[in-house]
């Protein structure tokens, strides 16, 4: 971009709020756009030998005097002779009913990875990959706008998504899947094998950040004879995102631009019967044709381009 060029307004659907890493804890940020049914808060770290309890605030502002109201308090309490889960609402200063759960799937010493899934009428939990509770609401989700961690507990990254928009290749719990800050195998470019090839219902995940001055971005797929069948690719000159076929052909894709310097995005491409359909930033964008037999022979995920990665799963 040049100097005082501006950027095309985006829905706020389509911004993702970037990752943060190895917060301080007590820590506190705005939440961009708020909470809405579809969006998911990822938090890693791990959960100090000596704790007592921490908690997960999800809270409606960020005032000191008077203390906001809390939507969603999650509070693990490891110093009891029974460890458990509190999640509670504040509203007007005052907590309301308890709800408790007697289990808890944290242990001191250990790390973790709890994803916070906000639906219509209800917030669920997993961690490490299981469901382990859900909550009501007691105030509107659209009221909360403020993240607030506080305890004992060291944390690693936060993630701010939105949930697998694709039904046929999700589950309860669809991308919970750690950010990696400067991992050797998230350099570009980044390789990853395909060794069995893709087969349907598979989901690729690529998250990452966009350099300041950026010049390109690719994702391709590769077969066994090297030839590329599949190319997405971003062009910043023009600001446009395309399908690339092995031919040269481009097949433009009819979406805002999302790839914009330094901020965050996900690329999510699921394999099916016919092809590979694509979800950017959480927002489904359509599919490219390809055959399952030419499906099952790609062999290699190649990534390229101005940008730092934080995930590639599949």
């Amino acid at each position: 971009m040049s100097p005082g060029e501006t950027l095309d307004p985006l829905p706020d659907t389509l911004i993702l709020q970037p990752p943060v890493f190895h917060p301080v804890v007590p820590y506190v940020t705005t939440i961009f756009g708020g909470l809405r049914a579809g969006k998911m808060v990822t938090l890693q770290g791990a959960v100090p030998l000596d704790a007592r309890r921490f908690q997960v605030d999800f809270q409606c502002g960020c005032s000191l005097h008077p203390r906001p109201d809390i939507a969603i308090h999650f509070n693990p309490r490891f110093h009891t002779t029974k460890p458990h889960v509190i999640c509670n609402t504040l509203h007007g200063g005052q907590w309301q009913a308890e709800a408790r759960w007697p289990r808890l799937a944290l242990q001191r010493g250990a790390s973790f990875l709890i994803l916070f899934l906000f639906g219509n009428e209800e917030m669920k939990v997993s961690v490490n990959g299981r469901h382990f509770l859900h909550y009501g609401y007691r105030l509107p989700l659209s009221r909360v706008d403020t993240l607030g961690i506080y305890g004992d507990i060291l944390v690693t990254a936060v993630g701010f998504l939105n949930i697998n928009p694709f039904v046929e290749g999700g589950s309860e719990y669809p991308v919970g899947h750690p950010f990696l800050l400067e991992s050797p195998r998230l350099e570009v470019p980044c390789s990853r094998a395909l060794p069995r090839g893709l087969w349907p219902g598979q989901v690729i995940i690529v998250r990452g950040l966009v350099l300041p001055e950026p010049k390109d971005f690719t994702l391709s797929l590769r077969d066994e004879a090297a030839h590329v069948p599949v190319m997405l690719r971003a062009s910043f000159a023009d600001r446009t995102l395309a399908w690339v076929s092995h031919w040269g052909q481009k097949k433009l894709i009819l979406a805002p631009f999302v790839f914009y310097p330094q901020r965050f995005f996900e690329v999510l491409l699921l394999c099916q019967e016919g092809g590979l359909k694509l979800a950017l930033n959480g927002q489904g964008l359509g599919a490219t044709s390809l055959g399952q037999q030419a499906l099952e022979r790609l062999r290699e995920l190649r990534i390229s381009g101005s940008v730092q990665l934080y995930c590639v799963h599949y």
